[in-house]
């Protein structure tokens, strides 16, 4: 028999919704309307005096090479970050469902890394791989491999990728362990009486259920690898070398809090703002089709 809840009162769910509602508007709308106020505004340093700029921050993001560099260096990164992670994490998931002793001791130590702050993730990936003292950096130069961060792009940008990645595997590892326990064990023991194999099993049977927990966590992790990386590429590049891990949120961060260029700043906000809304959009539009619920 289901069971249904009634409110006595039309303001009830209001009240129960304002805490909510109230963060949202307090953090999300009012500052995204501030962003879009100030993208179309000149103003100094202090934010002393403004004047009405129009599209002109605008027109000299496009017309600035530099800037039209960092989508590309964010498409890529992005992907990368995404798509890895939900690999890595999709195949932790599938082996520690199979253990039988021990599991709670492999689940929990797979968890951790998601109670390390971004800052201090992108500090350890750091000393792990810094040149002159980095354990594994030494052990590379050992092997012959010629690897520095510092002075090659693509090296840089591998550094942050899995830095980004070992930090978000922890979340992406909790709901494909939850999704993968949520499956009927009669649909995969079936499949195996009638002669499926591991491999032929997981990719008829397994993953199309977690088609709903997969297209989840790729929104989600796309949005991470826009907006909460900064801190792991603050630390460990800075968006260097030669603008090589200098994605479009890093640009935010230097053309408002280095170069107290507000107006630019918040136009770029805009822009990245426009880009995830847009993204998901194409996500939920397209690849949402291929999701089985």
């Amino acid at each position: 028999m289901e069971k249904r809840v009634v409110f006595r009162h039309r303001s009830l769910p209001w009240l129960l919704l304002a805490p909510q509602l109230a963060i949202t508007l307090v953090f999300f709308f009012w500052p995204a309307g501030q962003a879009l106020w100030q993208s179309f505004r000149l103003e100094d340093p202090f934010g002393l005096s403004s004047r009405f700029a129009g599209l002109d921050n605008f027109a000299d993001l496009f017309a600035n090479a530099d800037y039209l560099g960092s989508f590309r260096t964010t498409l890529w990164f992005s992907a990368l970050v995404a798509f890895g992670g939900l690999a890595i994490s999709l195949l932790l998931a599938v082996m520690a469902d199979r253990v039988v002793r021990g599991a709670g001791i492999y689940k929990t130590l797979l968890i951790w890394p998601y109670a390390v702050a971004a800052a201090v993730a992108g500090v350890l990936w750091l000393f792990l791989f810094s040149p002159s003292v980095g354990i594994l950096a030494v052990y590379m130069a050992q092997l012959g491999f010629d690897w520095n961060p510092r002075l090659d792009g693509n090296d840089a940008m591998a550094l942050v990728v899995f830095a980004s990645i070992w930090k978000q595997v922890s979340y992406n590892f909790l709901f494909f362990l939850a999704g993968l326990q949520s499956i009927p064990r009669s649909l995969i023991e079936a499949a195996a009486i009638d002669g499926a194999g591991p491999v032929r099993r997981f990719a008829t049977i397994v993953f199309p259920l977690l088609s709903p927990t997969t297209f989840f966590l790729l929104v989600i992790n796309f949005i991470y690898a826009f907006f909460d990386t900064f801190a792991v590429i603050d630390v460990v590049t800075q968006g260097g070398p030669g603008h090589a891990t200098d994605i479009l949120v890093y640009k935010v961060y230097n053309a408002g809090f280095k170069g107290l260029d507000l107006g630019s700043s918040a136009a770029q906000s805009v822009i990245l703002m426009l880009i995830v809304i847009g993204l998901t959009a194409l996500q939920f539009r397209y690849v949402d089709r291929k999701v089985n619920y």
